[in-house]
C-alpha cells in the first residue's frame, strides 16, 4: 500500500486494494456527467430488462412491464428524492433550489420502493390487471437496480458506517466526503497520510449490495416454488427489510425520524419484514383451507 494517499484515492487497505484518482464525474464534449447518475441509469435499464425476462417466464405479456416501467421509473426517482429531502430538511430548508440538484446524491432507496409500489397499485387499478403478478416480475428488476445503483454511492463517497479496522474497512480522504456525513467516530479515528487526512469506514453500500445479490439469487431459485402471485414480492420485502434493518444500524448517515435518534429506515425495514411474514402465513392458511374444502367437495361428488 502507498505511504501517501491522494485526494481522490479510495483504498481497502486490509484487502490490498488501492484505487488512484477515482472520479465522481467525467466530461464529454464539455458536458459534465456524474458517475452517480450514470450508474443509477444503467441499473434502471438492466433492472427493466430483468423484469421483462421474468415476465416471459411467467408467460406474461412483456408489453405490460415496458409500459409500467416508464411510470415506475419516473415516480420512483421523484419518490426517492422526496423521501431524502423530507428526512434531511435541515440541510435543504435554507437553500430550497438545491432540492432539485441530485447530481451529488440524495436519492433514498426506500422512497423509490414506496413510490414503485404505489405506482404499481394505481397502474393495476387503471389497467385492470393483477398487481401481484406484475409485482412478482418487477421486484427482480428492482433488486437488481438496487445492487447496481449502490455503486453510485461508492463513487460519491457516501452511504458508509462508523470508523472500523475490519477486513472490509474502506479508506476515504476527508475532503472527498460531504461534511454532514462525517460522524464523531470518524473524527476520533482520523489519520493523515502525507498532506491528506483520511477516515476509515464500514462500506455499508457494499454490505447492502452483497446482501441484495444474495437475495436476488434466492428469489431466482425460489421462482419455480412459488405458490401464489405476490409471493416473490413478499420474499423481496421481507428479505430486503431485515437486511436493511441490520445494516442500517452500522451507518452513520442515517435519516432519522424528526425529534428522535431512531433511523426511519430501520423502522421501515423491521415493519416490512413483519408484514411479509404475517401476510405469507395468512395466505398459506387461506390456500390450505380452500384446498381442503375443494378436496372434500371432490370426495362427496
Amino acid at each position: 500500500m502507498p505511504d501517501i494517499m491522494g485526494a481522490k484515492d479510495i483504498a481497502f487497505p486490509h484487502l490490498g486494494i488501492y484505487l488512484e484518482n477515482v472520479p465522481k464525474s467525467f466530461s464529454v464534449f464539455g458536458f459534465e456527467i456524474a458517475l452517480y447518475g450514470l450508474i443509477i441509469g444503467i441499473g434502471v435499464i438492466l433492472g427493466v430488462l430483468m423484469a421483462v425476462r421474468m415476465a416471459k417466464l411467467e408467460d406474461m405479456n412483456t408489453d405490460i412491464i415496458w409500459d409500467f416501467a416508464i411510470y415506475a421509473v419516473i415516480f420512483s426517482v421523484i419518490g426517492a428524492r422526496i423521501y431524502y429531502v423530507v428526512f434531511s430538511w435541515d440541510v435543504y430548508k435554507g437553500k430550497p433550489l438545491s432540492i432539485f440538484n441530485i447530481r451529488q446524491g440524495g436519492l433514498a432507496i426506500y422512497g423509490a420502493v414506496i413510490a414503485a409500489f404505489l405506482t404499481l397499485y394505481v397502474y393495476s387499478k387503471i389497467k385492470k390487471l393483477s398487481p401481484y403478478q406484475i409485482g412478482d416480475c418487477g421486484v427482480y428488476g428492482l433488486i437488481l437496480g438496487q445492487i447496481i445503483g449502490r455503486w453510485g454511492n461508492f463513487f460519491n463517497r457516501e452511504v458508509f458506517g462508523g470508523h472500523t479496522n475490519s477486513i472490509f474497512a474502506m479508506r476515504l480522504p476527508v475532503d472527498a466526503v460531504r461534511a454532514q456525513d462525517i460522524a464523531q467516530s470518524h473524527i476520533d479515528g482520523m489519520t493523515a497520510m502525507g498532506d491528506v487526512n483520511f477516515i476509515q469506514v464500514h462500506p455499508t453500500f457494499l454490505y447492502e449490495g452483497l446482501w441484495n445479490l444474495a437475495l436476488l439469487i434466492a428469489m431466482i431459485l425460489y421462482h419455480k416454488r412459488k405458490r401464489y402471485h405476490g409471493q416473490i414480492c413478499l420474499v423481496y420485502l421481507g428479505g430486503y427489510g431485515i437486511g436493511r434493518f441490520i445494516i442500517e444500524g452500522i451507518r452513520t448517515d442515517r435519516l432519522l425520524i424528526p425529534g428522535t435518534q431512531i433511523a426511519v429506515s430501520q423502522v421501515l425495514g423491521l415493519l416490512l419484514f413483519i408484514f411479509a411474514i404475517v401476510v405469507h402465513v395468512v395466505v398459506r392458511v387461506y390456500l390450505s383451507k380452500n384446498a381442503g374444502v375443494a378436496e372434500k367437495g371432490d370426495k362427496s361428488s
